[in-house]
């Protein structure tokens, strides 16, 4: 009888590994710009029955987060695996190089046999032939029906229904399915008449959506392979409305997403019962390690990330972290940590407001309504602080504060979490070498032919520990002894010497006492450094240096340029000489330096508006 027993036990198991061997069909659905505004997150206004029955057939991550509020860097963590700023792919549309370490998830998959294809969008922001051969097929006509027959599959089906510019051009009122009167309006934002109409037409866009998913899941269905198919859906990052989409807070990174996994495969559920809620804290960067934890592939050490489904699965993580470094035109740069019950963000340029004008963020009527609401006083204090310089650090209780409006960071009850989370903040910038504290505009001199993965690991170009810790206090608004700041002004690095330009420029006029030193660093080798420099000086009265540095650093390359615009802008600087150089850097390429050139011009009323 014990052998009978044996025997039994022995076959189960050989049984339960035939079903472990069997690879799964994996199919992505992915939406852009979107945020949790789903009947099955509780959205009550929300008018989505597809995405509601999938939630009900499968698994809803409630802490689900893009590592990156805007595409191309979001993209860039899913398909390499490591968190963008690790690469130097941070900065939007920058399309630097890959390291050769890095090895995109698609290659594995592709390795084990399954039929890769991705339809169609890739905006991975690494150089254009670093994509050509990661897929099967990656095109509007790519589908898992033209693999080999027996192939497995693994398919990405992207719709870009819901994205930021799906509310560009207002739908007649009469014609919205969501009624403008009836949206739920955030307490950041004012009830205009166009943020009224934008959010529901936006709420339209999402129900579109919607049924685009499930023409999806029916044609899976109606092709026999469901029963044999994981089903993933996630939105790519969280939007679209003013102070989402590129911004780290949780309206801009919050994500829905939602697994489906067959019952054969019932070894893979992160909970008991299907239509469960998962409170696991998950994010971009863990996609690539599940994905080979689910096909039974070893996760490589370069990733990133921590599987969350499969025979690698780690134990649940305190954190998620995410980034903000140039979003199109604008520079600025925030880190993010987000736990449980709180967020925590660092913002290393305080001394930019949130709400710098874009172009492409400034086509939507909302945005439009909001500033001019704004600028005739009709804000109350929260939907102000937008329009306002951003504090060098925040804390929300987002659990109990879901549109994180009431920041938490110079209470003394929360002293101990910000300690821990800002701490929290820290060993991850150094843990996966952060490359945005070198600013972008000095990047070609500094990485030659090299990847800024590969610069960023070699002992001999960075400190990057030192790098994080003069950062940190030049970005403070509390720094005390200025006489630092122009120790840091004087560094033989120049990325110190950049911020500890920062710092002056920080300090406003407690910084007089650095006008030498600054005046020297209109000459500094590093673009970025000379430029932070004028601007300072400009602050502090020294305005025909600081303009004649200006209008000389317009005419560089494009991201050099794009800096000096910034400063420009921001300081309202409209002299004839900065104008002159403004007019002669005009040209018909497509770039983000045009996209300033032309804002300015149209700013001095010398342009369209």
């Amino acid at each position: 009888m014990r052998h009978f027993f044996l025997l039994a036990i022995i076959a189960a198991l050989f049984i339960n590994c035939s079903e472990r061997r069997e690879l799964p069909n994996i199919l992505w659905i992915t939406s852009e710009d979107n945020s949790t505004f789903l009947g099955c997150y509780g959205d009550k206004f929300a008018t989505t029955p597809n995405l509601d029955k999938l939630a009900s057939e499968g698994f809803l991550y409630t802490h689900a987060y893009a590592n990156a509020p805007v595409c191309a860097p979001a993209r860039n963590t899913i398909i390499s695996g490591i968190y963008a700023i690790s690469g130097g792919n941070q900065h939007m549309r920058s399309k630097y190089k890959k390291s050769d370490i890095i090895k995109p998830y698609p290659l594995f998959l592709r390795e084990l046999g399954y039929y890769c294809t991705n339809n169609s969008k890739t905006d991975y922001n690494i150089q254009v032939d670093q994509v050509d051969t990661l897929w099967d097929e990656s095109s509007k006509d790519a589908h898992y029906k033209n693999r080999a027959e027996g192939q497995p599959f693994f398919a990405i089906f992207n719709t870009t229904i819901t994205h930021e510019s799906s509310i560009h051009r207002s739908i007649p009122t009469e014609e919205l399915r969501h009624d403008p009167e009836q949206v739920p309006i955030p307490p950041h934002h004012p009830p205009t008449e166009e943020m009224k109409h934008d959010w529901a037409q936006y709420y339209d866009k999402m129900e579109d959506m919607d049924a685009y998913v499930g023409e999806v899941l029916k044609e899976l269905e109606e092709s026999g392979l469901a029963e044999n198919t994981i089903v993933f859906y996630y939105g790519d990052h969280g939007g679209v409305l003013a102070r989402s989409k590129r911004y780290v807070y949780e309206s801009g990174t919050h994500v829905p997403f939602i697994v489906r996994i067959p019952d054969k495969f019932k070894y893979l559920f992160p909970a008991e019962e299907t239509g469960s809620k998962v409170d696991r804290l998950i994010s971009f960067v863990d996609l690539a390690p599940t994905l080979l934890s689910i096909v039974g592939i070893s996760i490589p050490d370069f990733m990133q990330g921590n599987a969350f489904l499969g025979d690698q699965k780690t134990a649940d993580p305190e954190y998620a972290f995410m980034f903000r470094g140039r979003m199109d035109e604008r520079y600025d740069m925030s880190r993010a940590v987000r736990g449980q019950k709180y967020r925590y963000i660092r913002n290393y340029m305080p001394h930019r407001i949130y709400g710098q004008h874009l172009n492409y963020l400034w086509r939507a009527p909302s945005i439009r309504s909001w500033e001019e609401a704004y600028l005739k006083g009709e804000c109350n204090e929260t939907q102000s602080i937008f329009w306002n310089p951003k504090p060098s650090e925040e804390l929300y209780d987002t659990e109990n504060d879901p549109w994180e409006v009431n920041n938490l960071a110079d209470d003394p009850q929360y002293a101990e979490v910000m300690k821990k989370m800002r701490k929290a903040n820290q060993q991850w910038m150094l843990r996966i070498k952060d490359t945005g504290f070198v600013p972008e505009p000095s990047w070609e001199v500094r990485r030659g032919d090299r990847s800024f993965y590969d610069l960023m690991r070699d002992s001999d170009q960075f400190d990057l520990e030192r790098l994080i810790e003069v950062a940190e206090a030049s970005s403070l608004r509390k720094f005390e002894d200025i006489n630092v700041l122009i120790y840091y002004l004087r560094s033989e690095d120049p990325a110190i010497r950049y911020w500890g330009a920062t710092g002056l420029l920080i300090q406003g006029d407690k910084s007089k006492p650095a006008i030498a030193d600054l005046k020297n660093a209109l000459k500094d080798d590093s673009d970025p450094v000379a430029i932070v420099a004028a601007e300072a000086l400009y602050r502090l009265g020294e305005k025909e240096l600081a303009e004649n540095t200006l209008a000389e650093k317009v005419s560089g390359s494009e991201f050099v340029s794009t800096f000096a615009m910034n400063a420009i802008d921001i300081n309202d600087i409209s002299s004839a000489k900065v104008k002159q150089a403004v007019v002669a850097h005009k040209n018909d390429e497509n770039q983000y330096d045009q996209r300033m050139v032309e804002w300015l011009m149209m700013k001095w009323g010398m342009g369209e508006k």
